[in-house]
């Protein structure tokens, strides 16, 4: 039965669908207003999400069956500690993304507001549904959102990198129609719960397709996560989007990691009968392969964005690896670098935007160029470059430790730890090497001098300061953030309270299938 605290689960998902709009009929010509409500809105969110996730703290799975109707027949949304923590997580960004947009940067195209909640819509959608064919249907609202988001401003390579990122996940979207399509005719469901109850008993005759249907599936979320060698769309697109932007879409490959350690250890996990860890021994070689693209990736940079994209790539196989564990520890160790790594690359992003113009006439190449503010700006890349690359103090560093402990009993043990401590060499000496042509090699005899740079806006500077503050945090609090992310990753391997949460006990033997 819904209770009256149980309604706020909805309300993630119903704020900016509410919101955005209201933005566009009511405020589409009045920019300030559209500020004031966004900034209330994005406020308002994270509130329900601090809600939410002490509502988790108990270790409930909580079901919301919206319009009442029951699982499996109705749509359902699930708050456990995964989904309450990645909706925080991406609140806490969130607020952070449209404070940033106020200082300027949301003059820049039309619309950003109202696309900005609607990337709020999907995404939460994306983290609460308990049914895959819901799954889709928020990917595609977080998709079309990212559309806007990124030709945001407009330009000719902006908008070529747009066909692109659509051509690609207009692939990923059919791919994904075809996988939903194939279990469905195998299962007669879509409900996680209902499929995690009824893989395990499907016919011998159907076990190849419900594979295939797997294995679709994971295709589509290792494209969103950009796990090679399916991360080609990432580098391109992201480096000729907005920087703003760029630093939103840093939850997007996290959706496509929270999907593949929502799906591989519920539905298709250890009590999955025929295809039980169906896509396990493909997850450690392919986050390996991450790392080592994304390390080369960010050697071989020759522009910030370029190097901040490979960063992502790199950091994704890192989490990946954790995750490709599917045990306690590597789900526990990969959820506290989802939360370093969100954060990190988000402040990567900020720094880029707020750096290049005060390059003069180098724009986004990394060559030798005059430099407004050198001392700050010199110190924010520091700082942003220890986060990322995983060096002491931060949280990076700690998380590297975390999956490589968690990593001890794995029989690929020795290629974990050789291709993590290898690939951090790799991206310690890019972001060295990148450093050292910013701020240390004299200025080309072409480049415009400094006193000619625009001013720092304070308020893009005091964003990237929390968000690099977050990371601080996490470093501070590892302890209690550590053993949080223990009892989630614990929670997710429970596999029959969450179904047990969402249908009911189980029928009884004698009973036989409907």
């Amino acid at each position: 039965m819904q209770t009256a605290i149980n309604h706020w689960i909805i309300a993630p998902l119903v704020l900016p669908g509410i919101v955005a709009p209201i933005l566009i009929l009511a405020s589409r010509h009045n920019l300030a207003a559209q500020r004031v409500v966004s900034i209330a809105a994005t406020l308002a969110l994270l509130a329900v999400a601090i809600g939410l996730y002490g509502l988790a703290q108990d270790g409930t799975v909580r079901p919301y069956l919206v319009g009442a109707w029951p699982a499996p027949y109705g749509i359902v949304l699930i708050l456990d500690r995964l989904s309450a923590t990645m909706v925080l997580l991406f609140a806490v960004l969130a607020l952070a993304i449209v404070l940033y947009a106020t200082a300027g940067w949301d003059t820049r195209g039309r619309h950003f507001h109202p696309l900005f909640q609607f990337q709020l819509l999907g995404v939460n959608g994306a983290f609460l549904t308990g049914d895959v064919f819901n799954l889709f249907v928020f990917f595609e609202v977080m998709l079309i959102a990212s559309y806007g988001l990124m030709l945001h401003g407009g330009g000719a390579q902006r908008l070529k990198a747009g066909f692109q990122y659509v051509t690609i996940n207009l692939i990923g979207s059919t791919l994904f129609l075809f996988a939903v399509g194939t279990i469905y005719a195998v299962t007669g469901t879509l409900n996680m719960a209902d499929l995690a109850r009824k893989v395990a008993a499907v016919g011998a005759g159907d076990t190849a397709l419900l594979g295939v249907g797997a294995v679709l599936l994971f295709i589509v979320f290792a494209l969103k996560a950009s796990v090679a060698p399916l991360h080609g769309w990432l580098p391109s697109a992201y480096a000729a989007a907005p920087g703003l932007s760029a630093a939103l879409f840093m939850i997007m490959t996290k959706v496509g990691a929270y999907t593949i350690l929502r799906v591989y250890t519920l539905i298709f996990g250890a009590d999955a009968g025929a295809v039980a860890g169906i896509v396990t021994p493909w997850m450690l070689p392919a986050a390996l392969a991450t790392l080592v693209v994304g390390a080369l990736g960010m050697l071989a940079a020759r522009s910030l964005l370029s190097l901040a994209c490979f960063a992502v790539v790199w950091s994704m196989g890192s989490l990946l690896v954790a995750f490709g564990l599917f045990d306690a520890g590597g789900i526990g160790a990969g959820l506290y670098y989802v939360l370093h790594s969100t954060m990190a690359g988000a402040t990567l992003f900020l720094l880029v935007d707020i750096l290049v113009p005060q390059r003069g006439g180098a724009e986004d190449r990394l060559v030798p160029a005059a430099v407004g503010h050198p001392v700050l700006l010199s110190g924010l890349f520091f700082a942003a470059a220890i986060a990322m690359a995983g060096l002491p103090p931060l949280s990076g560093f700690l998380g590297k430790l975390m999956i490589m402990e968690a990593s001890r009993g794995s029989a690929a043990v020795t290629w974990i730890w050789a291709m993590l401590l290898a690939t951090s060499l790799v991206a310690i000496l890019a972001f060295a090497r990148a450093g050292s042509v910013l701020f240390w090699k004299p200025a080309t005899p072409h480049a415009e001098p400094a006193a000619a740079m625009p001013s720092l806006k304070p308020l893009p500077v005091a964003v990237f300061a929390a968000l690099l503050g977050a990371t601080v945090a996490l470093t501070a609090f590892a302890g209690p953030v550590r053993r949080e992310m223990g009892l989630t990753a614990a929670q997710i391997l429970d596999t029959g309270a969450y179904v047990r949460a969402v249908l009911g006990p189980a029928p009884l033997a004698s009973a036989g299938r409907p």
